[in-house]
């Protein structure tokens, strides 16, 4: 079983299907990734909905929005953590760089304002902790504040995709980055083995348009957001802390929606790969360690002309911007289906709903 079909709708004509088709690309790793989404469509685990489609310009989770969310969210952590300084709250002129801004010579405007959005991951990780060792605050909280600090990190990597899109959009349109992160509430993890860890020296950190890619599924700043949000520092044991390695694997999975970019034909791709290697040397790190887990695991790759009728990457895209909900999943005979959306006004407390168990059970 090596197909998967995932139909996506438009949330505003709810009628208004799309199947799409996805093929593992026959690595051991694509084959326990498959067995294990099977298993999650089998159980119907509950889709994040309000975590999954980033990086599309064109949509009704604009910044306003989004900081309108997370401003709440922010309100209830102050509110269910009294002894945890108070989080300032956010607008959305402060979570972008203004296009006529030039913090840099040479470049240009726009983009996440990496200060501010730093600042919100990191009260993530201080009220989070790690999957291993979670933090007083969070095992303290109720569970609509639980809810809360989870969403701090969502929010936040979504306003920073938005905003890399919406300065895309500005400058360069052809080179804007939609992406789709599918995820499930509590899905089964599983550990990575050294036979799926080859597939870090197979891909690098190369990104592929309608290719599919293992989900990120824990905590942690991996080397490379190091070494691209704070400046190629010199790890110091602080940073050291916060960095970790891929361990796990589970039928999550990512979709790359923005076209290719590949080491050896993109110049300033292959310029950052190239620093990043000497940067990791200088840190004491092997850069063909695959322990580090540096880069993506390749899974699968959407059937183009089965789904869309086209490879073209721009009629693709206006396609896809009117259908940014999933429907349904299927494998075989297995059918998940989720008719629900994240602006449905029930969805936040179903989603509390269905993460109690696991929010008791770290009282």
């Amino acid at each position: 079983m090596n197909d998967l079909i995932m139909t996506v709708r438009n949330p505003l004509s709810p009628l208004e299907l799309l199947p799409i088709h996805i093929n593992g690309n026959g690595t051991e790793l694509a084959a326990d990734w498959l067995s294990a989404l099977q298993q999650e469509i089998q159980k119907n685990s509950h889709l994040e909905k309000n975590y999954c489609w980033h990086g599309w310009p064109r949509t009704q989770r604009d910044l306003s929005y989004l900081c309108e969310q997370l401003n709440r969210h922010i309100q209830q952590i102050n509110t269910g953590i009294p002894d945890y300084p108070q989080i300032d709250l956010i607008a959305p002129d402060q979570v972008m760089v203004p296009f006529t801004d030039v913090n840099i010579p040479g470049e240009r405007g726009g983009g996440p304002n990496h200060d501010v959005m730093n600042l919100i991951h990191n009260h993530f990780e201080h009220l989070q902790g790690t999957v291993e060792n979670l933090s007083d605050y969070y095992k303290k909280a109720d569970a609509a504040t639980k809810y809360s600090i989870r969403q701090l990190n969502n929010l936040c990597h979504e306003i920073e995709t938005l905003c890399l899109s919406l300065r895309k959009a500005h400058y360069t349109p052809e080179w804007v980055r939609p992406s789709q992160i599918t995820t499930f509430l509590n899905a089964r993890r599983y550990k990575l083995n050294r036979e799926h860890r080859k597939g870090f020296a197979a891909n690098g950190f190369d990104r592929k348009f309608g290719h599919v890619y293992m989900h990120w599924t824990q905590i942690g700043k991996t080397l490379m957001e190091v070494f691209r949000d704070e400046g190629a520092p010199d790890i110091d044991a602080a940073t050291c802390d916060a960095i970790t390695h891929l361990q796990y694997y589970s039928g999550e999975f990512d979709i790359e929606w923005g076209r290719d970019i590949t080491y050896g034909n993109q110049p300033w791709h292959t310029q950052e790969i190239d620093d990043f290697n000497i940067w990791l040397k200088r840190q004491g790190y092997d850069p063909a360690d695959p322990e580090l887990s540096l880069g993506y695991l390749e899974i699968g790759r959407i059937d183009f002309k089965r789904s869309f009728g086209t490879t073209d990457v721009e009629s693709i895209w206006n396609t896809m911007s009117r259908h940014l909900d999933i429907y349904s999943l299927q494998m075989g005979t297995d059918v998940a289906v989720y008719d629900y959306n994240w602006a449905d006004a029930d969805y936040e407390q179903r989603q509390i709903a269905y993460l109690l168990p696991g929010y008791q059970s770290h009282v």
